[in-house]
């Protein structure tokens, strides 16, 4: 393995850290520029149903736009976070086993697995991931799961029983994120939270502080002394 690349990956995984936006749909590049404009640090650009090309362009555009400034993830595609120039991949149930992806992408790019367990963030890792999704931490409407939410608790197990970064999604909120964040996850990951109503930069800028202010163990910004 070239120096360079170990050192570009491991370059990447260092910044794993911070509120993930979850960008998609015809609206995935203006959502990208607003979750960036207030502090994210990953958006992963999730767009189900669509032409590759089309995919790949707007990975492309916000890979442009996130330069110096956040990571880009591209969802479940890892031929196509490869072209767009993303900084991996985000692989689920359905998708390219771990190590065919990490073929793919070689060292220097992020792969990473969503799981439910500790056992499957295991094997992820094993596999190959150098960072796995954990989750759904609480109920979301997001996205239809058979598997009931996670909890505090199990995420803080995982937290510490791997050593990797690990994401939280499901159902993360400003009043949840955290204690997503004091639970040891390196990064929140939301959609609603930032997207639903309002707007979204302002969403993001009060989710990352939120989660700083977990992750540090202070109290939230506004909170009551």
């Amino acid at each position: 393995m070239p120096v360079s690349d170990a050192a570009e990956g491991a370059a990447r995984r260092s910044r794993l850290a911070g509120l993930y936006a979850i960008a998609g749909g015809p609206e995935a590049v203006a959502q990208a520029d607003a979750a960036i404009a207030g502090g994210a640090r990953v958006i992963q650009v999730r767009i189900k149903d669509r032409p590759a090309g089309e995919i790949v362009d707007a990975a492309r555009r916000i890979v442009a736009r996130a330069a110096g400034r956040a990571l880009v993830i591209v969802n479940d595609r890892a031929d196509l976070a490869l072209l767009a120039g993303a900084d991996g991949v985000h692989l689920g149930d359905e998708d390219l086993p771990v190590a065919e992806a990490r073929r793919l992408l070689g060292p220097d790019r992020l792969v990473g697995r969503t799981t439910r367990t500790l056992e499957e963030a295991r094997a992820a890792i094993a596999a190959g991931a150098d960072h796995v999704g954990f989750g759904p931490i609480f109920a979301t409407r997001t996205k239809a799961l058979a598997v009931p939410p996670r909890g505090i608790a199990a995420l803080r197990e995982v937290t510490a029983a791997l050593d990797a970064p690990v994401v939280a999604i499901g159902g993360i909120s400003a009043e949840t994120v955290g204690a997503v964040a004091g639970a040891g996850a390196a990064c929140a990951a939301a959609v609603e939270a930032i997207f639903g109503a309002g707007d979204p930069a302002a969403n993001a800028a009060r989710l990352a502080a939120l989660f700083e202010a977990g992750r540090a163990g202070r109290p939230a910004p506004g909170a009551a002394p």
